[in-house]
């Protein structure tokens, strides 16, 4: 197989930047979600897959509230990048000093987000390194101008200091991702 030829092919994919946060009982947390698409046709019946590292603080908050809200991010967002995505939810409360409003399902949603999904979670799948969920859209909400931030849009604008603790967990997560899809391989 060409890696390089599969690399370059779903690199050119522009991803959407998505803070997801879920809670369960009086714990909460949230990520950045790359991995984030319709899964619906049905206007009447919005659906999305969300695609989470089985390792996240914040995947454990999904299964077990089986819900979570989805904030689409713009260019204005970058703080909520850094805030979301290069620390783990088990070391602090990510959603200290902000505000947020409940939601339908229970989950915290960001009062100040231009754009929000409120999910609830339909069924989901392990793939050995991610869980799959597939939820329905309860509530949502758009500003009329949203423009979604981009994957290549936050590193084109990100310090040299955060594109560099980016690298270090994506190396570190592509480490321990290849052994678990080697072993859902194997099984």
């Amino acid at each position: 197989m060409n890696r390089d030829a599969a690399d370059r092919i779903l690199s050119g994919v522009q991803r959407q930047l998505w803070v997801l946060t879920s809670a369960s009982g009086e714990r909460r947390g949230g990520l950045i979600a790359t991995f984030v698409c319709r899964a619906s046709i049905v206007k009447a019946m919005p659906r999305v897959l969300v695609s989470l590292s089985i390792r996240h603080h914040s995947t454990n908050l999904v299964r077990e509230s089986g819900a979570f809200a989805l904030h689409l991010l713009t260019d204005q967002d970058c703080d909520l990048v850094w805030r979301f995505g290069l620390v783990s939810g088990r070391e602090i409360d990510k959603l200290a000093g902000l505000e947020v409003r409940g939601s339908v399902t229970g989950s915290p949603v960001l009062s100040r987000s231009a754009a929000w999904l409120d999910c609830r979670v339909e069924t989901s799948m392990d793939t050995g390194d991610r869980e799959v969920f597939l939820a329905e859209v309860v509530e949502a909400s758009a500003g009329s101008d949203v423009v979604p931030l981009t994957v290549d849009e936050v590193l084109a604008k990100a310090p040299a200091d955060k594109v560099a603790r980016m690298d270090e967990l994506f190396a570190q997560d592509a480490a321990v991702d290849s052994r678990l899809i080697e072993a859902f391989r194997c099984r």
